[in-house]
């Protein structure tokens, strides 16, 4: 028997050969596994090798064949790194030669930290289609919209055809429905002839509960810990090396077989490892290790509550070396500020105070107690750069865990939403838009699944209305399983070109043009940046402060006008205008602010007004 350490095989099919390919799968709990090869009945016994791993060769095998393991001679299973599931999460694996592609991308660089502007999408929903080549028809949008990032929701084989992807059980196949690998790599491809990276949102703490079966091969879950959504991940008990290999495998799969940019690793507060290198700082390694092999530059952001400014601090000073981390602290802040609501977590929130302390510092829990968590929350992340911190207005988990989706347009209006836009794409930090955010997009986004176990169907059902009790929202939600959820949840192109939309659009396309271009508006230390109240209502000020000089940013999110008083007691400081809000392009009645300003300005409600601190002028 030949001697393996459990991380030393690579798992899944390997091409050798023009119709000849490698299988190899880690199996601990068997004796005896089998090929089965169910199109035409064929059976070939795989070689045990140490450390609970078989392999064999096989001939003969065109791509799309299908096959099975078989495990001691009583079960058939789809291969837990299968590469493709043509006949969803219970039929056989299949063959795709991931490494066949054709690129054209070998001069594409993602963009550096202080230029990501990501764009979230659900596949399924984004476009009528709901498939990887369709979506590739939106990118000019993307692009000429000033987004540098396209993020996906997980695309891991899940249950049916209408899913979030957090149900993913098959961590190596692109889903079968979106079209497999090829229509990924497509993607990606023209992605990056149009100068867009592509992040991918992949799932390291859980996998979903329908068509799960890596428990009939080995140890890959532990009872030692529970997280909300099923059994813990075994990244630190007997068998874990092969479990931690198995996922560190697969991001490096998903950065090498498709090039894909960056990876989005969901909920990593629930990533349970004890061991004394995480999962997460050892993934990182390997990621670091594979720019260093390969000249390709990637990066990781994190999704977390903990307000733990160590997920994004450099290995070298004692952090877990990611590149990001998705500040949920800026979301509530404003959230809570504009809608008033107080239910669920934005009990936490809702104080102008707040909004200032998630732009100027990042997290506004670095230290301080939560009502909701119960306990004190979070460090401080003021003394990193900004754009470790990726902000959001809307993403799928804010507004697919409402009880009825509700945008925030469809909350607070129109105009609010242009106030809350300027404070999320002038703000430190790096924004992420949510499908549709910019046109204003009304339709809801809603939870969604297709699983094929009714018990299943209800159980998520039942556990969707307890979420959603601590938030009082009122009336039945939209139940998950019906297709008509699904659908309510595309948003409707036809709008971005409609009137009652465009001015958002062109607001938003705006902003982020300045934001290209101002390295004020790009600088990473906060120290440059400085926040202040005006009035006693819903006013703020905010100055950024870069290589092209000042940019004041005044705000008025309330419905009564606010007084912003700017320059000092020394000499004048004159102002130039930039934007203003009321333009009638942004959907405006017609700009108010004056060309030039030197002392006071009266902001009318829900009013953004940019200024530029004009040459020449005290400084």
């Amino acid at each position: 028997m030949q001697r393996i350490f459990p991380w030393s095989l690579p798992v899944g099919p390997q091409r050798t050969g023009p119709d000849s390919w490698l299988f190899t799968v880690w199996a601990p709990s068997r004796q005896r596994v089998s090929l089965f090869f169910p199109e035409t009945g064929r059976e070939m016994a795989m070689e045990p090798l140490a450390g609970g791993f078989f392999r064999a060769e096989a001939a003969d095998l065109p791509a799309g064949a299908r096959y099975l393991f078989d495990l001691d001679g009583t079960i058939r299973r789809p291969d837990p790194a299968s590469r493709h599931q043509p006949d969803d999460v219970h039929g056989p694996s299949a063959l795709v030669d991931t490494a066949g592609f054709d690129w054209t991308d070998g001069r594409f660089v993602p963009p550096p930290p202080d230029r990501r502007v990501y764009y979230e999408i659900h596949v399924g929903t984004f476009t009528p289609e709901g498939t990887f080549e369709a979506a590739i028809d939106r990118l000019d949008h993307l692009a000429g919209l000033g987004v540098t990032c396209l993020e996906l929701m997980p695309v891991a084989q899940f249950p049916g055809c209408r899913n979030w992807g957090y149900d993913g059980v098959y961590p190596f196949a692109p889903a079968a429905c979106y079209g497999g690998a090829p229509g990924l790599a497509r993607l990606v491809d023209a992605c990056h002839a149009r100068g867009l990276a592509v992040v991918l949102d992949v799932v390291y703490n859980h996998l979903g509960p329908e068509g799960n079966y890596l428990r009939d091969f080995g140890p890959y879950f532990t009872d030692r810990y529970r997280t909300p959504w099923g059994d813990a991940l075994n990244f630190d008990g007997p068998g874990s090396g092969a479990v931690r290999s198995f996922f560190i495998q697969n991001a490096l799969y998903w950065l090498r077989e498709f090039h894909i940019d960056g990876l989005r690793l969901d909920a990593v507060h629930a990533i349970m490892d004890q061991s004394p290198l995480h999962l997460v700082a050892e993934l990182a390694a390997s990621t670091a290790a594979f720019e260093a092999a390969t000249g390709r530059r990637t990066f990781l952001v994190a999704e977390s509550h903990q307000n733990n400014p160590a997920l994004v601090t450099e290995a070298a000073a004692g952090g877990l070396g990611l590149d990001a981390v998705w500040n949920d602290d800026f979301h509530h802040a404003v959230h809570a500020w504009l809608t008033g609501e107080r239910g669920g977590y934005y009990a936490d929130y809702g104080s102008r105070e707040d909004v200032i302390a998630a732009a100027a510092e990042g997290f506004v829990y670095a230290g301080r107690y939560s009502s909701f968590f119960g306990h004190v929350r979070g460090l401080s992340a003021a003394h990193l750069p900004a754009d470790r911190c990726v902000n959001c207005l809307q993403n799928h988990d804010q507004v697919g865990n409402r009880a009825r989706g509700e945008r925030l347009v469809s909350l607070v209006g129109r105009p609010t939403a242009r106030v809350a836009a300027a404070l999320l794409l002038l703000s430190p930090g790096a924004p992420l838009l949510f499908m549709g955010e910019e046109w204003g997009e009304d339709r809801p986004f809603l939870y969604y699944i297709s699983h094929l176990d009714p018990d299943l169907v209800e159980a998520v059902r039942r556990g969707r209305k307890r979420e959603f009790a601590a938030f009082r929202w009122q009336g039945e939600p939209p139940d998950p399983f019906a297709a008509e959820t699904f659908e309510a949840s595309r948003p409707d192109w036809a709008k971005k070109d409609d009137p009652e939309h465009a001015g958002l659009l062109a607001w938003y396309r705006e902003l982020l043009a300045l934001r290209a271009g101002s390295p004020a508006l790009r600088e990473t230390c906060r120290r440059m940046t400085r926040l202040w109240p005006l009035d006693a209502g819903l006013g703020l000020a905010m100055e950024r402060r870069g290589e092209d000089g000042r940019i004041l940013c005044l705000f008025n999110a309330g419905r009564r006008p606010v007084r912003a008083k700017v320059g000092t007691d020394g000499p004048p400081v004159a102002y130039a205008r930039l934007f203003d809000s009321a333009e009638e392009r942004f959907g405006g009645r017609g700009g108010f602010a004056p060309q030039r300003m030197e002392t006071m300005l009266s902001l009318p409600p829900f009013s953004v007004v940019l200024y530029k601190r004009e040459k020449g002028t005290s400084i």
